[in-house]
């Protein structure tokens, strides 16, 4: 499951000491007080950038359906252990799961919508200097046909070429004919995938984030359901045919949205022509944007591949490894969600100093987010893994391993965060460029590397480790070529500031890990595990003068308070 990446801008640093050179000045502080509609503030239909209430509004809504989805995914994972266990039939399944991991992420989160949210922020920017026509719907008549089309192509070709796909992927799989079938069930994401992540693009570009912060919810409702449904028949299978559901479900809950913005404004046909013939998707762009997606997301086909040469289960204990411990990956890059239409929207109406001072303060609070959860979930992973998923089929040693493979797992989450909101300053003035593409490929060259060196000794733990220190590489050559070629931000000071919330994170997962080892019942030791965590962060963060730690426990906290309303009601 990818990423279902928002929280908000940053507030003012408290009290900053008198030689501290702070980051870019918060211009508001969301307070994150209800669950009101994002419909878009009336600066949206115009030059204005967004006030400070819509970021909140837009941002909470976005971060509690993506936090019910996460769970929903949890449920799925915890389905998919209850009812198949870690054994050959799951590690089948994850074969094929591939085929949606790969889609969501060059095609949902991060490639196409690289490309398109800069093309439509464009596009608004011209509609708002009263450009001839519509270059919005414009847009979308010279893109989306086309498009659709080589999403079919693909979707039919990968359909038909499966046994080739699973030979190449896992040469050492048990059952390479239940992973066939059930790829060429998920080969149909292709297409549903491409047109939910251009729907979810076009809305978010307008402002309008409900609709496509649903659409994992509606994914995991599609795959649960017909794991229940079909499980006890079709096995495995069932799951695969939930992914095809799934992605139906994603586009049908954006259509009535995306139609809806696009009927705002008719024009003549041949207004719209002309239009079209002048704003073409940029193919070089797409073809970065794609090839990022692609080698970033080719991690998970390393991994398989090495792991594929290991016993039964080894794939299964780092897929449940990696669902865990990426959810706080997933609430931090929340933020990225929200403010990436805002960065391309400031540079698309030339303002570089807008978009430098948002690109600041969402890594200094996407930082502290992702090593606030960092340190809980290494502190708390036995405790964690046991209670979610050791029941059923998946016994205590798989409880062991799974969260070994996690707590290694976690030292990646600050550079696979740095690397999601980093790469989205490059591509967001809608420019074609390469520099991502090679960090991300030293990236891919460094897992390759370190897998295959660690395979023997360390087994599925070397396989993450060599995954942290991959995607950490290409955290750090993004951060090392902003100034240059991106959003240029201040290097010095943003490393400085990220300084602050990682020794506070290190002590914390000392401290939490000791704490949760005392009690004997699990629920006890996360419980008193993530409650030592979370209190020394906060003192150490407070003490340590972190500027992103206030909004970031700010929007910890209230999340927090809305989901245990939601649960206790």
């Amino acid at each position: 499951m990818p990423p279902l990446p928002d929280p908000t801008p940053a507030s003012p640093p408290p009290g900053p000491a008198p030689a501290r050179t702070p980051l870019a000045p918060a211009s508001t502080a969301p307070c994150l007080a209800g669950l009101p509609d994002a419909a878009p503030a009336p600066a949206a239909r115009g030059q204005a950038p967004p006030t400070g209430r819509f970021l909140a509004h837009a941002t909470l809504v976005t971060a509690s359906l993506s936090i019910a989805a996460a769970l929903l995914g949890l449920v799925r994972d915890q389905s998919l252990a209850r009812l198949f266990g870690a054994g050959r039939d799951t590690d089948a399944f994850l074969v094929a799961w591939t085929v949606p991991e790969f889609a969501a992420t060059l095609l949902i989160e991060d490639g196409l919508a690289f490309a398109l949210i800069p093309a439509f922020s464009m596009a608004l920017a011209r509609r708002a200097r009263g450009a001839p026509g519509d270059p919005v719907r414009a847009l979308v008549a010279g893109t989306l046909p086309r498009l659709a089309l080589a999403f079919t192509a693909v979707g039919a070709l990968l359909a038909v070429a499966a046994p080739q796909f699973v030979a190449v992927l896992a040469p050492g799989l048990p059952d390479p004919a239940l992973a066939v079938d059930c790829t060429r069930l998920t080969a149909t994401c292709v297409l549903s995938f491409g047109l939910a992540g251009y729907a979810s693009a076009a809305l978010r570009a307008h402002r309008r984030f409900l609709a496509p912060a649903a659409i994992y919810l509606a994914y995991n409702v599609g795959i649960v359901t017909a794991m229940y449904a079909l499980g006890g028949r079709w096995g495995v299978r069932s799951a695969a045919f939930g992914v095809a559901v799934g992605g139906c479900l994603m586009v049908a809950v954006q259509l009535p949205s995306l139609v809806g913005q696009l009927r705002r404004r008719r024009i003549s046909g041949t207004q719209a022509g002309a239009a079209a013939a002048a704003q073409p998707l940029d193919v070089p762009l797409l073809a970065t944007v794609l090839l990022f997606a692609l080698c970033r997301q080719s991690q998970v086909l390393i991994e398989r591949f090495l792991a594929s040469e290991l016993p039964a289960g080894a794939i299964s204990h780092l897929n449940y490894a990696q669902k865990v411990a990426q959810i706080p990956m997933t609430l931090s890059m929340m933020l990225c969600t929200v403010t990436f239409p805002l960065v391309a929207r400031a540079l698309a109406d030339g303002d570089t100093e807008r978009a430098r001072d948002r690109v600041e303060q969402d890594v200094a609070l996407a930082g502290c987010l992702v090593l606030l959860g960092t340190a809980a979930v290494v502190a708390c992973a036995p405790q964690l893994i046991g209670l979610l998923f050791q029941r059923g089929a998946f016994t205590a040693q798989d409880t062991a391993t799974t969260a070994a493979v996690m707590r290694v797992y976690a030292l990646g989450l600050l550079g696979q965060t740095l690397t999601g909101v980093l790469v989205r300053s490059y591509f967001s003035a809608g420019r074609a460029t390469w520099y991502p593409v090679a960090a991300m490929t030293a990236g891919i060259v460094a897992t390759s590397w370190v897998g295959a060196w660690t395979l023997g000794s360390w087994g599925v733990t070397g396989i993450a480790a060599a995954n942290a220190a991959g995607i950490t590489l290409t955290a750090v050559l993004l951060l090392a070529g902003m100034r240059r070629r991106s959003v240029p931000i201040r290097t010095g000071p943003v490393l400085h500031e990220l300084s602050r919330p990682l020794r506070a994170a290190v002590v914390a997962t000392v401290a939490g890990g000791f704490v949760a080892s005392l009690p004997s019942a699990p629920l006890a030791g996360l419980a008193a595990g993530t409650a030592t965590v979370t209190v020394v962060f906060v003192l150490l963060g407070r003490a340590l003068g972190a500027q992103g730690f206030a909004p970031a426990l700010r929007s910890v906290r209230t999340l927090t308070r809305k989901l245990a309303h939601a649960v206790l009601r």
